[in-house]
């Protein structure tokens, strides 16, 4: 009797499955709003160095007076003859016409963070990722200790304390201090949930509810975002917009109990119970007490006899102790860094690309409800494994055609076809970031998943300190950030190949457990092509 027999007894996908769909998708809509903060707070407007004799004149007319002046952003004018900027041979402009984007103010207009000081958005970025790896770190570690529960509490409000204070900066110190507080939440605050979802919802229910639910609400999230700073008008306001809302997880403990499966490694047995009766409560069943009697029974001696075998707790740096287990964490670790890198450098690069970043950003943010509906469609087909090689292999493809069209097309003439290309390169690169998160965390074992899912995240988050030097390298050759970020994406998809299939096989609880999963299992099995009878107990 353990724990998948219980909680199909208690109800895996009733009226409690239900609420905590719905408070996942709400914690995504958070997470869309903060993660993407720093992208809509800093857009850089089309913007020229003020003078007296631009007085007046409508935006047009200053680009054709700074037509034959490079560069004109930061180039001080001397005098305005016949139609004609003349640039001055000395000085620095201290004063600058935007042309704002729906009038829109951001922190780089407001504070005229540009030219000489258009480091300082980005330097708060980076500060904002050093957040996200101390925040990933700590808050992985509460995971752990303390339950899942407080830490996605207190990993949530920290973030939106972060962006909270970021609305009342004015300097540049003060503005990377509420950036790395900010960045203490980011993606913590989502893959707990996760993990709470993802424990109490059926195998064969997992596909459907993580990936649509995440699809729709962050897609929601995303695609209504610039809109709504757009009709906010400015900066300071949006972030309040995105903070305030995050309050509304303190409500969680009401409807959602601590991870059954995490008081159960920490054998915490009574607790444990006592959820899993929440649930049943919940969703209107009758279990009998012989059951909790003999699903506790289960499990104490299941934790006697590995404590017999084994003189160490369950950590993550036993994931390292043993061959197969350290291929698996090694190789993880490394798909984390290709994954999170490419999905940022093409998130974030929305500037100089034909449209309004507004509605670049927006429009093909529409993209992850697509991305979302191919993993529910194919991922129980073609497994895990199949589904995560796959989408980087087509991901890598779509994001070297995007980066030669860059190139050769001039992107005001060619807007549309460009969006269009941006919209289906996020949308590979969104496929292969959402499958990563539900294949690790079948492959890391119970015991240790919230630290090994934080660790793993930490190096990921801490490759996004790259993201801005490799969108730089487009000062070179247009293409190169394309083409490296899709040589990264197809040798994730060659990584992807060392890992089990975890459709239809029992998950490890234990990090014994994990080693000896799928061990006789070649390199290149894929689920689709198996024609064994499937295990009930399977994960979907």
């Amino acid at each position: 009797m353990d724990f998948t027999d219980v909680l199909e007894k208690c109800g895996s996908f009733g009226r409690f499955q239900y609420v905590i769909l719905l408070l996942y998708g709400y914690t995504n809509i958070l997470g869309s709003l903060h993660y993407f903060s720093q992208t809509l707070i800093t857009f850089t407007p089309e913007h020229w160095c003020n003078h007296d004799d631009l007085q007046h004149l409508n935006v047009s007319e200053v680009r054709s007076i700074y037509a034959n002046i490079t560069p004109a952003s930061c180039t001080l004018l001397e005098s305005v003859l016949n139609g004609t900027g003349i640039a001055a041979k000395a000085g620095e402009c201290s004063d600058w016409i935007f042309k704002r984007e729906y009038d829109y103010e951001s922190i780089t207009t407001e504070l005229k963070w540009v030219c000489d000081k258009s480091h300082h958005s980005t330097v708060g970025q980076s500060f904002f990722f050093i957040g996200s790896v101390v925040g990933t770190i700590l808050f992985g570690f509460l995971a752990d200790r303390i339950g899942r529960m407080p830490a996605l509490l207190l990993t949530t409000l920290a973030g939106a304390s972060g962006d909270f204070m970021t609305s009342f900066v004015y300097s540049f110190p003060m503005f990377t201090l509420s950036r790395f507080i900010s960045g203490l939440s980011t993606d913590t605050m989502y893959y707990l949930m996760y993990i709470l979802v993802f424990e109490y919802l059926s195998p064969k229910h997992r596909t459907f509810g993580l990936n649509i639910i995440l699809a729709v609400f962050y897609c929601f999230g995303l695609v209504t975002s610039p809109w709504a700073a757009v009709w906010i008008g400015n900066w300071r306001h949006y972030l309040w917009l995105a903070s305030l809302p995050a309050l509304g997880v303190l409500a969680y403990p009401i409807f959602i109990c601590e991870s059954a499966l995490w008081l159960l490694t920490k054998q915490r047995y009574d607790r444990a119970v006592q959820c899993l009766k929440w649930v049943a409560k919940f969703n209107g069943r009758q279990v009998e007490d012989s059951v909790f009697d003999e699903f506790i029974k289960h499990y104490r001696d299941k934790a006697n006899e590995e404590q017999k075998l084994t003189t160490h707790e369950d950590t993550f740096m036993g994931m390292f102790r043993t061959p197969r287990l350290r291929r698996f964490t090694l190789t993880l670790l490394l798909k984390s860094v290709i994954i999170t890198l490419s999905y940022d450098v093409i998130n974030r690069n929305m500037e100089g690309l034909g449209l309004s970043p507004f509605k670049l950003f927006s429009f093909t943010s529409i993209n992850y409800l697509p991305a979302g509906c191919t993993i529910l469609l194919l991922q129980n087909v073609i497994g895990r494994k199949g589904m995560a090689c796959g989408a980087l292999l087509i991901g890598g493809i779509i994001t070297t055609v995007t980066g030669f069209l860059i190139a050769f097309l001039d992107p005001k003439e060619n807007a549309v076809l460009l969006a269009i290309m941006i919209g289906l390169g996020r949308y590979g690169v969104s496929v292969s970031y959402d499958a990563e998160i539900q294949y690790a965390a079948e492959i890391i074992p119970t015991s240790v998943r919230g630290r090994a899912i934080s660790n793993i995240h930490v190096v990921g988050l801490a490759s996004n300190s790259l993201v801005f030097y490799v969108i730089y390298l487009a000062k070179y050759y247009k293409p190169l950030p394309s083409i490296f970020i899709s040589f990264l994406m197809f040798f994730g998809a060659g990584l992807c190949l060392t890992l089990p299939e975890t459709l239809n096989k029992k998950l490890p609880e234990t990090l014994a457990e994990a080693e000896s999963f799928a061990k006789d299992e070649p390199c290149f099995y894929f689920s689709t092509l198996d024609k064994r009878d499937k295990n009930p107990k399977a994960s979907a």
